[in-house]
């Protein structure tokens, strides 16, 4: 494992985590990211200069429908469920004087 992580790095991670963590769980945290790093590494060895950038796997094209109304005004069918309507809008109860 070349990448060795500290305890003031775990402690620091940890606060701002918002973790207590245990000793054992500090062990533990510290074995992991050192892993991850090491992932991190191997992966960073890759030749990459032939590899296409891209920003999904999949070639992705305008998706989009047409932005078309389809229910209408529906305001009379809605103001019959209202407890009171006025100028063809809802009437409720006052909430503060």
């Amino acid at each position: 494992m070349a990448n060795v992580i500290s305890d003031e790095t775990i402690e620091y991670v940890g606060i701002l985590a918002k973790l207590e963590l245990s000793g054992e769980e500090k062990e533990q945290a510290k074995a992991d990211m050192g892993k991850m790093l090491d992932y991190i590494d191997k992966l960073a060895e890759l030749d990459t200069s032939q590899a296409e950038p891209m920003s999904h796997l999949f070639g992705v094209q305008n998706v989009f429908r047409d932005d078309v109304v389809t229910n209408g005004d529906m305001r009379e069918d809605m103001l019959k469920n209202a407890p009171g309507e006025k100028d063809g809008m809802f009437v409720v109860p006052r909430t503060f004087e």
